[in-house]
Formats: structure tokens, C-alpha cells, sequence
């Protein structure tokens, strides 16, 4: 007997996270997707983008008016700003807006997942208690994930969906244009560095080359969203979703400089977003010279998330039991995963 079908909302179709979702989805014959954007794209026989605004509620509520098939919401857009306390009311208007409209309309509505991350933890704020678990107790406020995940808790109450919402750390996959890509922040700064002659430097804080650290395989997490939002178990809870080994870039970095057929020298602290900021011109004649494909130098910059990234001089991991105690058992080697994604990013002429 076949499965019954399917419909996927990927909301954040463009992302890292929701554009890797939707590949993942286009494997599963089972499933038809819709994806929002606010740029949109190009549509075929199982997957149909939807271009909208979703802080705009009148415009969602037209753009979504005849989505009654959607079963499964799959969350993850992000509106950024300059100030953390400004994340909070954009992000939540968001999903509210889309669960405000989709909700009355699908009737056969069964999951919606929302992806956080370990900001959740505090993560962003300084040395926090790790492994970090489900179970930690919440941060003082304002915090978006926080409030998105007790906006679901509400509105599920007495409703037959349910919710999930998943945990990843820096998520690594391709995506053009996305604020936070650390792959392509270190695809690009050592492709500069190359072209500079110059050795690969790790320009974080001091202490950062040692920390102990994860990452989430884009695939991975697409496979582990999928699991969540269709496994009973899950429903109504949390789940941190890893690559599952840990690493420090004083081991990582020497072989991602070996991977770019490069020395690497000492670390020496840079603020990415300020010393890269004059590299536009060198990026035009790289892509001149060695005909690569001709993308903006804007959407391969994400320095302000490299400078995040590489400025924890402190652990920054989570126990990812309980997934595998659920029935997730995938995991990726990450310096693997790393090597996968620059590959991808030659074979699509990103980088020489």
C-alpha cells in the first residue's frame, strides 16, 4: 500500500537549512512541497514557491489563502537585526503569521516544526553549561527561540498537531546569499588568502583555535526534521541535532589548509567583517580570471557570522542522546563534511 501524500510549507525556502529541507523532500516520493520566500523561485511538478512578505499579515493571509492541503510546517525563516532585544518581534510576527493562516485552512494539518539552535542555551552570550541538554532551564530574556517555542506550546493545546523543534548547532551547507554560511565564510577567506599569497590564518580570539566544538550537517539536520516531525515520539519536544564527534580548529584548521593546498601559519586575531570589506575588487577579478560562476561578492559575504563563530573562546556543544534514544542514529564526520561541501562549492564554480 502506498503512503498517503504529503504536503511540506518550508518556510525559509532560500536558506541553508530550508533549501537543503526541500532537496531532501524532492528524495521522498511521498511529498509535495510549497516553499515562502521573500525571493521566491523556480517552481516544478512537486515543489511550488511562494514569494511574500510574512511580516506583512495581510499579504501571508492572501499568499496562503489556498493552502488546505499542507500537512506539515516546517519552520525556518530568520529576520536578522543590528540589536539582539529587535530579534524578538519580527521573528515571532513571523510564525505567528503563518500559523494564523495555514491553521483554519488545513484541515488535516499534523506537525509543525520549528528550528532554534543553541541560543536556546545561551549560547550566544558566553560560556554556557555544556553538554547542553533539552532539559536546561531557559535564559533571562528577550530571546525569539524561546518565545516561538511557548507561542506552539500554546496554540497546540487541545489541537491534534503537533510540534517538534530542533536544535542544531552551526549548520553547515551550500546557500548562497544566507547571513549565516560559515562554509562559504572559509571557502572564501581561504580562496582570498590563496590568491594573496599569503598562508591560512585562524582570525579568531584568543582561546577560540582550542575550544571544543560541533557542527550540523545541513543534510543531516534535513534528514532529522523529517524524522521528527513524522515520529509519534517526538511529538511536543525538543531535540539537539549533531554531527555527533567533537573538534577543535587548532586540529580542524591545518586540514582545511591542506584541503586548499595551503601553509598555515599562527593565529592572529582579525575582525573579518572590517578587513574583508575591501576585498570586492579582488573577488570580480577572481571570477574573471578563473571563470567562475558570476555571483556578487555580497552573497558569498557572511564575515559578521565568521567573526561570531570564531569568537567563542569557550565549549560549545550539546548531548545528542536523545535523539539517537528516539531512533535518529545518522551522524557525519565533520572534517568530512567540511571537504563534501567545498567540493560541492568547486563543482558549482563558487570557487576554483
Amino acid at each position: 500500500m502506498s503512503e498517503p501524500r504529503r504536503t511540506a510549507l518550508v518556510v525559509g525556502a532560500n536558506g541553508v537549512i530550508g533549501g537543503n529541507l526541500i532537496d531532501h523532500l524532492l528524495t521522498l516520493e511521498d511529498w509535495d512541497i510549497v516553499g515562502l520566500s521573500r525571493r521566491g523561485g523556480i517552481s516544478n511538478e512537486r515543489l511550488r514557491y511562494v514569494a511574500v512578505d510574512l511580516l506583512d499579515r495581510e499579504a501571508t493571509n492572501r499568499a496562503l489563502a489556498d493552502l488546505s492541503e499542507v500537512t506539515h510546517i516546517f519552520y525556518a525563516a530568520y529576520q536578522d537585526r543590528p540589536d539582539w532585544a529587535e530579534l524578538v518581534p519580527p521573528n515571532l510576527a513571523m510564525l505567528v503569521n503563518v500559523v494564523d493562516a495555514i491553521e483554519p485552512l488545513a484541515t488535516a494539518l499534523q506537525h509543525i516544526s520549528l528550528m532554534q539552535g543553541y541560543k536556546v542555551y545561551g549560547a550566544h552570550l558566553g560560556p554556557f553549561k555544556t553538554p547542553a541538554r533539552e532539559s536546561d532551564a531557559n535564559h533571562m530574556p528577550p530571546e525569539f527561540n524561546i518565545d516561538q517555542q511557548a507561542f506552539l506550546e500554546r496554540r497546540q493545546l487541545g489541537q491534534t498537531w503537533t510540534w517538534s523543534a530542533l536544535r542544531p548547532s552551526v549548520v553547515i551547507g551550500y546557500g548562497l546569499g544566507n547571513p549565516m554560511n560559515l562554509a562559504m565564510v572559509i571557502a572564501i577567506y581561504a580562496s582570498m588568502s590563496k590568491e594573496l599569497g599569503l598562508p591560512l590564518r585562524f582570525p579568531g580570539k584568543p582561546g577560540a583555535y582550542d575550544s571544543l566544538l560541533e557542527m550540523t550537517d545541513a543534510g543531516l539536520l534535513a534528514r532529522a526534521t523529517v524524522w521528527a516531525a513524522t515520529s509519534p515520539a517526538c511529538a511536543n519536544q525538543a531535540l539537539n541535532i549533531t554531527n555527533g564527534d567533537l573538534f577543535r580548529w587548532s586540529e580542524m584548521w591545518p586540514r582545511i589548509a591542506a584541503y586548499f593546498e595551503m601553509d598555515v601559519a599562527p593565529p592572529l586575531p582579525m575582525n573579518l567583517s572590517t578587513i574583508m570589506a575591501d576585498k570586492g575588487p579582488l573577488w570580480v577579478d577572481m571570477v574573471a580570471r578563473k571563470e567562475l560562476a558570476k555571483v556578487s561578492y555580497a552573497d558569498v559575504s557572511s564575515w559578521p557570522f565568521g567573526d561570531a563563530v570564531f569568537s567563542w573562546n569557550y565549549d560549545f556543544f550539546a548531548d545528542g542522546s536523545k535523539a539517537r534514544r528516539l531512533g535518529f542514529h545518522e551522524h557525519i564526520d565533520t572534517a568530512a563534511m567540511f571537504f563534501a561541501v567545498f567540493d560541492d562549492l568547486r563543482a558549482r564554480k563558487i570557487i576554483g
